[in-house]
Protein backbone atom coordinates (compact mmCIF):
# COMPACT_ATOMS: atom_id res chain seq x y z
CA UNK A 1 0.00 0.00 0.00
CA UNK A 2 2.80 2.32 -0.54
CA UNK A 3 1.93 5.60 -1.18
CA UNK A 4 -2.00 4.97 -0.54
CA UNK A 5 -2.72 8.40 1.14
CA UNK A 6 -0.02 10.69 -0.98
CA UNK A 7 -1.42 14.22 -0.62
CA UNK A 8 -4.42 13.37 2.25
CA UNK A 9 -5.32 15.01 4.96
CA UNK A 10 -5.55 13.05 8.27
CA UNK A 11 -7.11 14.34 11.74
CA UNK A 12 -5.72 11.69 14.37
CA UNK A 13 -7.32 12.24 18.36
CA UNK A 14 -5.93 10.84 21.13
CA UNK A 15 -2.60 10.35 19.15
CA UNK A 16 -0.20 10.76 21.44
CA UNK A 17 0.54 6.90 22.19
CA UNK A 18 -1.13 3.90 21.61
CA UNK A 19 -3.21 3.00 18.91
CA UNK A 20 -3.34 7.02 17.74
CA UNK A 21 0.55 7.14 17.62
CA UNK A 22 0.66 3.84 15.36
CA UNK A 23 -1.84 5.18 12.79
CA UNK A 24 -0.26 8.39 12.61
CA UNK A 25 3.12 7.12 12.04
CA UNK A 26 1.18 4.62 9.46
CA UNK A 27 -0.65 7.00 7.97
CA UNK A 28 2.68 9.67 7.35
CA UNK A 29 4.60 6.64 5.77
CA UNK A 30 1.75 5.79 3.30
CA UNK A 31 2.15 9.54 2.02
CA UNK A 32 -0.46 11.50 4.54
CA UNK A 33 -0.29 14.87 6.21
CA UNK A 34 -1.27 13.63 9.86
CA UNK A 35 -2.41 16.52 12.83
CA UNK A 36 -2.39 14.75 16.21
CA UNK A 37 -4.52 16.23 19.17
CA UNK A 38 -4.33 15.14 22.84
CA UNK A 39 -4.64 16.98 25.47
CA UNK A 40 -0.49 17.19 26.99
CA UNK A 41 2.00 18.51 24.23
CA UNK A 42 4.95 15.80 25.30
CA UNK A 43 3.72 12.92 24.43
CA UNK A 44 2.57 14.63 21.26
CA UNK A 45 5.67 16.31 20.43
CA UNK A 46 7.63 12.67 20.66
CA UNK A 47 5.10 11.11 18.06
CA UNK A 48 5.76 13.97 15.72
CA UNK A 49 9.39 14.26 16.36
CA UNK A 50 9.58 10.69 15.13
CA UNK A 51 7.30 11.53 12.06
CA UNK A 52 9.70 14.03 11.14
CA UNK A 53 13.03 12.10 11.63
CA UNK A 54 11.45 9.26 9.54
CA UNK A 55 10.44 11.62 6.72
CA UNK A 56 6.64 12.32 7.34
CA UNK A 57 4.84 15.13 7.77
CA UNK A 58 3.01 15.46 10.99
CA UNK A 59 2.03 18.15 13.25
CA UNK A 60 0.25 18.82 16.85
CA UNK A 61 -2.31 20.76 18.00
CA UNK A 62 -4.03 20.77 21.62
CA UNK A 63 -7.39 19.95 22.32
CA UNK A 64 -9.49 17.83 24.66
CA UNK A 65 -11.92 15.84 22.66
CA UNK A 66 -14.67 16.25 25.34
CA UNK A 67 -15.08 20.51 24.82
CA UNK A 68 -17.25 21.04 21.90
CA UNK A 69 -15.21 24.36 21.28
CA UNK A 70 -12.01 22.98 21.32
CA UNK A 71 -12.40 20.24 19.79
CA UNK A 72 -14.18 21.18 16.59
CA UNK A 73 -12.04 24.87 16.16
CA UNK A 74 -9.03 22.27 16.27
CA UNK A 75 -10.73 20.23 13.24
CA UNK A 76 -11.63 23.55 11.19
CA UNK A 77 -8.25 24.74 11.96
CA UNK A 78 -6.66 21.62 10.44
CA UNK A 79 -8.42 22.09 7.24
CA UNK A 80 -8.37 25.99 7.02
CA UNK A 81 -4.34 25.42 7.36
CA UNK A 82 -3.97 22.49 4.64
CA UNK A 83 -7.01 23.57 2.40
CA UNK A 84 -9.10 20.48 2.73
CA UNK A 85 -9.72 17.64 5.00
CA UNK A 86 -9.80 13.76 3.46
CA UNK A 87 -9.55 11.73 6.56
CA UNK A 88 -10.24 11.82 10.66
CA UNK A 89 -10.30 8.83 13.09
CA UNK A 90 -11.93 9.31 16.11
CA UNK A 91 -9.59 7.28 18.67
CA UNK A 92 -9.94 9.29 22.00
CA UNK A 93 -11.46 7.73 24.08
CA UNK A 94 -12.16 7.83 28.46
CA UNK A 95 -13.65 5.57 30.94
CA UNK A 96 -14.54 4.96 34.38
CA UNK A 97 -14.39 1.61 36.36
CA UNK A 98 -17.05 0.15 38.87
CA UNK A 99 -19.93 -1.84 39.54
CA UNK A 100 -23.69 -0.33 38.54
CA UNK A 101 -24.62 -0.15 41.63
CA UNK A 102 -21.81 1.92 42.97
CA UNK A 103 -21.68 4.11 40.06
CA UNK A 104 -22.76 7.59 40.50
CA UNK A 105 -24.29 9.67 37.35
CA UNK A 106 -21.41 11.86 37.39
CA UNK A 107 -19.24 8.99 36.53
CA UNK A 108 -21.55 7.08 34.20
CA UNK A 109 -21.46 10.38 32.01
CA UNK A 110 -18.00 10.46 32.16
CA UNK A 111 -17.93 7.55 29.61
CA UNK A 112 -19.82 9.21 27.29
CA UNK A 113 -18.32 12.80 26.70
CA UNK A 114 -15.01 11.65 24.54
CA UNK A 115 -16.25 8.37 23.20
CA UNK A 116 -19.53 9.14 22.39
CA UNK A 117 -20.20 13.29 22.42
CA UNK A 118 -16.82 13.54 21.02
CA UNK A 119 -17.01 11.21 17.98
CA UNK A 120 -20.06 12.69 17.12
CA UNK A 121 -18.89 16.40 17.41
CA UNK A 122 -16.06 15.05 15.39
CA UNK A 123 -18.09 13.11 12.56
CA UNK A 124 -20.67 16.08 12.34
CA UNK A 125 -17.48 18.77 11.43
CA UNK A 126 -15.52 16.14 9.10
CA UNK A 127 -18.69 15.33 7.39
CA UNK A 128 -19.45 19.21 6.53
CA UNK A 129 -15.29 19.61 5.74
CA UNK A 130 -15.17 16.62 3.47
CA UNK A 131 -18.93 17.34 1.71
CA UNK A 132 -17.45 18.80 -0.91
CA UNK A 133 -14.98 15.97 -1.83
CA UNK A 134 -15.96 12.75 -0.23
CA UNK A 135 -14.10 11.37 2.60
CA UNK A 136 -12.91 8.75 5.37
CA UNK A 137 -14.13 8.79 8.78
CA UNK A 138 -12.66 5.75 11.19
CA UNK A 139 -14.01 5.10 14.23
CA UNK A 140 -12.22 3.35 17.20
CA UNK A 141 -14.92 0.92 19.28
CA UNK A 142 -14.46 -1.86 21.82
CA UNK A 143 -15.00 -5.41 21.95
CA UNK A 144 -16.68 -4.18 24.99
CA UNK A 145 -19.16 -2.46 23.23
CA UNK A 146 -20.04 -5.72 21.45
CA UNK A 147 -19.67 -8.00 24.59
CA UNK A 148 -21.12 -7.62 28.42
CA UNK A 149 -18.16 -6.37 30.28
CA UNK A 150 -18.21 -6.09 34.02
CA UNK A 151 -17.45 -3.27 36.03
CA UNK A 152 -17.52 -1.69 32.48
CA UNK A 153 -21.12 -0.65 32.21
CA UNK A 154 -21.06 2.78 31.09
CA UNK A 155 -17.70 2.21 28.69
CA UNK A 156 -19.59 -0.70 27.21
CA UNK A 157 -22.51 1.71 26.62
CA UNK A 158 -20.75 3.87 25.33
CA UNK A 159 -18.97 1.93 22.74
CA UNK A 160 -21.87 -0.04 21.79
CA UNK A 161 -23.46 3.55 20.57
CA UNK A 162 -20.11 4.73 19.02
CA UNK A 163 -20.77 1.29 16.71
CA UNK A 164 -24.44 2.03 15.83
CA UNK A 165 -24.20 6.29 15.34
CA UNK A 166 -20.96 4.82 13.14
CA UNK A 167 -24.00 2.96 10.78
CA UNK A 168 -26.04 5.66 10.94
CA UNK A 169 -23.34 8.19 9.88
CA UNK A 170 -22.44 5.63 7.12
CA UNK A 171 -26.07 6.14 5.65
CA UNK A 172 -26.25 9.84 5.50
CA UNK A 173 -22.60 10.15 4.40
CA UNK A 174 -23.03 7.93 1.04
CA UNK A 175 -24.93 10.11 -0.71
CA UNK A 176 -21.51 12.56 -0.88
CA UNK A 177 -18.76 10.04 -0.83
CA UNK A 178 -18.10 9.89 2.78
CA UNK A 179 -17.46 6.80 4.43
CA UNK A 180 -17.84 5.99 8.06
CA UNK A 181 -16.33 2.59 9.45
CA UNK A 182 -15.58 1.32 12.95
CA UNK A 183 -12.40 -0.50 14.72
CA UNK A 184 -13.17 -2.63 17.11
CA UNK A 185 -10.06 -3.85 19.26
CA UNK A 186 -10.05 -6.20 22.11
CA UNK A 187 -7.09 -6.10 24.40
CA UNK A 188 -3.98 -4.43 22.85
CA UNK A 189 -0.39 -3.37 24.45
CA UNK A 190 -0.74 0.60 24.90
CA UNK A 191 -0.26 2.50 27.67
CA UNK A 192 -3.72 2.24 29.38
CA UNK A 193 -3.76 -1.61 28.95
CA UNK A 194 0.17 -1.77 30.76
CA UNK A 195 -0.28 -2.24 34.22
CA UNK A 196 -2.99 -5.32 33.97
CA UNK A 197 -0.66 -6.84 31.43
CA UNK A 198 2.48 -6.28 33.62
CA UNK A 199 1.07 -9.11 35.73
CA UNK A 200 2.28 -12.13 34.41
CA UNK A 201 -0.88 -13.67 35.59
CA UNK A 202 -3.46 -11.53 34.48
CA UNK A 203 -1.57 -11.49 31.20
CA UNK A 204 -1.92 -14.95 30.92
CA UNK A 205 -5.54 -14.96 31.82
CA UNK A 206 -6.41 -12.59 29.40
CA UNK A 207 -4.11 -14.40 26.41
CA UNK A 208 -6.36 -17.86 27.03
CA UNK A 209 -9.32 -15.98 26.14
CA UNK A 210 -7.78 -14.94 23.00
CA UNK A 211 -7.77 -17.61 19.81
CA UNK A 212 -4.86 -16.21 18.31
CA UNK A 213 -3.14 -16.85 22.20
CA UNK A 214 -1.61 -13.07 23.04
CA UNK A 215 -2.80 -9.49 22.77
CA UNK A 216 -2.62 -7.51 19.76
CA UNK A 217 -0.35 -4.23 19.03
CA UNK A 218 -0.87 -0.94 18.22
CA UNK A 219 0.43 -1.72 14.67
CA UNK A 220 -1.58 -3.95 13.96
CA UNK A 221 -5.18 -1.92 14.77
CA UNK A 222 -3.37 1.15 12.89
CA UNK A 223 -2.79 -1.55 9.11
CA UNK A 224 -6.70 -2.20 9.49
CA UNK A 225 -7.73 1.58 10.15
CA UNK A 226 -5.12 2.48 7.18
CA UNK A 227 -7.20 0.00 5.00
CA UNK A 228 -10.62 1.49 5.64
CA UNK A 229 -8.75 4.81 5.22
CA UNK A 230 -7.67 4.45 1.85
CA UNK A 231 -9.37 4.34 -1.46
CA UNK A 232 -8.55 0.53 -1.68
CA UNK A 233 -11.67 0.66 0.60
CA UNK A 234 -13.36 2.54 -1.60
CA UNK A 235 -16.80 0.62 -1.56
CA UNK A 236 -16.73 -0.23 2.23
CA UNK A 237 -18.59 1.96 4.71
CA UNK A 238 -20.90 1.23 7.60
CA UNK A 239 -18.78 -1.59 8.52
CA UNK A 240 -17.62 -2.70 12.10
CA UNK A 241 -14.59 -4.40 11.72
CA UNK A 242 -13.36 -6.91 14.71
CA UNK A 243 -8.97 -6.66 15.29
CA UNK A 244 -8.94 -8.74 17.97
CA UNK A 245 -7.51 -11.94 17.46
CA UNK A 246 -10.32 -13.75 17.04
CA UNK A 247 -11.39 -12.75 20.80
CA UNK A 248 -15.45 -11.80 19.75
CA UNK A 249 -15.57 -14.92 17.27
CA UNK A 250 -15.52 -17.21 20.21
CA UNK A 251 -17.96 -18.28 22.97
CA UNK A 252 -15.63 -19.84 25.08
CA UNK A 253 -11.40 -20.93 24.17
CA UNK A 254 -9.53 -23.45 25.52
CA UNK A 255 -9.14 -23.30 29.47
CA UNK A 256 -6.14 -25.21 29.64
Amino acid sequence: MQGCLEGKVAFITGGGSGIGAATAARFAQEGARVVICGRRSEPLDEVVSRIRAAGGEAEAVLADVSDEQAFVSALQAAADRHGRLDILVNNAMAFTWGSIEEMSTQEWHANFTTSVDGTFWGTRTAMQLMKPHGGAIINLASICGVLGTAWMSGYSASKAAVINFSRAAAAEGAAFGVRVNVVIPAVVETPATAGMLADGNARKSTEKLIPMGRVGQPEELANAILFLASDQASYITGVALPVDGGRSAVLVTALD
